[in-house]
């Protein structure tokens, strides 16, 4: 919004969980959208993740680096058209290692390969899409996980490391907002019961949200 009653800042959710609004500035919105249109293309595409129970996510994705599967990691996409799965670019490696220096400093990259960057997930929710509550535990690395959101805003409910249920906290998250979450807080429980759909910046083209999250494997 161009006039906030009150204007968004840098706010730390829990212990090495902070939420900096806008950290991409409308120019880096587009390219990296326009990166992740090439990425969505097949082989290795976007598509619909099946789920252990016989369902799929609501939401799509498409993975860089590694290939997420319920719940495991793979260089082939095992669970949609077996095609090799894309390089992790240096565009998003350098993405994830600013976006950590500046929520939660330095320290917290690490200096050893298990703390190298090399996992993509982008997710694309339509209107009715949501993630239910989840642990991003598949990783042998305990690096901060980066979250970008571009297009519709959410409800992003950031919740503990015990269990799916309260106390979580619910933050707004628009195109452009960066979120890292690390240390105490890398294996909490987290989600997106909601989209706002039609609120994406019209200059963007986008309809619907795309969340782009970065993750070292340690593999």
């Amino acid at each position: 919004m161009d006039a906030e009653l009150f204007p968004r800042g840098r706010t730390e959710i829990a212990p090495g969980a902070v939420h900096l609004p806008d950290w991409l500035d409308a120019d880096r919105q587009r390219r990296l959208l326009e990166a992740c249109r090439g990425w969505a293309r097949p082989p290795a595409g976007l598509r619909t993740v099946p789920t252990p129970g016989g369902g799929t996510m609501t939401s799509r994705q498409v993975c860089l680096g590694w290939h997420w599967y319920p719940y495991g990691y793979a260089r082939t996409v095992v669970d949609g058209d077996g095609s090799p799965v894309k390089p992790f670019p240096d565009l998003l490696g350098g993405l994830a290692r600013e976006a950590v220096v500046d929520t939660l400093g330095a320290d917290s990259l690490g200096t050893d390969d298990a703390a190298r960057y090399d996992i993509a997930l982008i997710n694309f929710y339509d209107a009715d899409a949501r993630m239910g509550m989840h642990r991003d535990s598949d990783e042998s690395s305990d690096a901060p996980v980066v979250s970008l959101s571009l297009g519709d805003s959410c409800v992003f409910r950031f919740g503990n490391t015990e269990s799916r249920t309260r106390p979580y906290t619910d933050v707004e998250l628009r195109s452009g907002d960066l979120f890292v979450f690390g240390g105490a807080s890398r294996l909490a429980y987290h989600g997106v019961p909601r989209v706002y759909g039609g609120t994406a910046p019209p200059e963007l083209g986008l309809a619907g949200r795309l969340n782009v999250t970065l993750r070292a494997g340690g593999f």
